[in-house]
């Protein structure tokens, strides 16, 4: 029956993704950023090859050049890179971040059974919830926050797609607030979008980038939390975005607002096999831009 199914989701998913290629020639978005120049990318065949990730692209923000691309059309599921579009509808929803929200069994993922040590019974406010949904990828806070948006949990996914209309991501849809769906779907020319929007919120710059934060669950213990990004905590990078993101179907994923040669640049990498990798693709790419290679691991 797990065969059966898995298939099934497998099938689905490629469906949804040839309906999204079809459906975004059509959807007319307005977006404040300029249009990403495609012909300008650095890098050649071997470079691309030495990445481990199956999509790298990075763009200078400040001028909107390529400056390495590979695979940048493709769309893939994106994992937790979708609680980046959880955290910028609680940022426009202006929400009362001090109000107390409770884990209940709904948080509970019962669609991968991935683990959590955030307790049934746990009241946290609505910015704690944020912090470790975006530092630490904690799925029960991330559901918590749709659950208990206004309209309920089919609201925030209307306003989550909404949100990717209105920023001019026409591959993206979205539907739940997590990432354990791989039908969470976009591009990294899409990314790069929501990477410019999140950056302009200080709210989600501070929490993605936060190193670590204690809470105290239900049980009445401790629980330290660190930021899912190795990368915040070396003194080489300067990192303003910061999420990571994993399920089998999207495999281990990584996207940053950083500094490369004093420009402010987004980097997308998607699909690493190994946990470390995409880490490592992150040095390999600055490498790549400004010809830096310091030791980061």
């Amino acid at each position: 029956m797990r065969k059966y199914l898995n298939k099934t989701l497998s099938a689905c998913l490629s469906a949804f993704c040839a309906f999204s290629m079809q459906l975004a020639p059509v959807v007319h978005a307005q977006t404040p950023n300029k249009p990403i120049s495609g012909p300008n990318v650095t890098g050649s065949a071997d470079a691309g090859a030495s990445l481990k990730s199956e999509v790298a692209f990075v763009v200078d923000l400040n001028s909107n050049e390529v400056l390495f691309s590979k695979n940048s059309d493709t769309i893939r599921p994106i994992a937790s890179i979708s609680k980046l579009m959880t955290a910028l509808v609680i940022a426009k929803a202006h929400l009362p971040m001090d109000e107390q929200i409770q884990i209940t069994d709904a948080d509970v993922d019962r669609f991968k059974y991935s683990s959590s040590r955030l307790s049934i019974g746990t009241t946290l406010s609505r910015r704690e919830l944020l912090h470790l949904a975006l530092m630490s990828s904690e799925n029960r806070a991330a559901h918590a926050l749709g659950r208990t948006y206004p309209g309920g949990m089919e609201a925030f996914v209307r306003e989550m797609n909404a949100q990717a209309r209105a920023l001019g991501m026409t591959r993206s849809r979205f539907v739940e607030p997590t990432g354990l769906s791989p039908m969470n779907v976009s591009s990294p020319r899409d990314l790069v979008k929501l990477i410019q929007a999140t950056s302009e919120q200080p709210l989600i710059r501070q929490l993605s980038t936060s190193d670590e934060y204690e809470v105290v669950t239900s049980n009445g213990k401790v629980q330290k939390y660190k930021n899912t990004n190795r990368l915040v905590r070396n003194s080489n990078w300067t990192i303003q975005i910061s999420k990571t993101g994993y399920i089998k179907e999207a495999g281990d994923c990584l996207v940053m607002k950083t500094q490369m040669d004093g420009r402010p640049v987004a980097v997308v990498l998607l699909n690493s096999q190994g946990r470390l990798t995409r880490f490592a693709d992150a040095i390999r790419v600055r490498h790549l831009v400004q010809s830096d290679y310091p030791t980061l691991l």
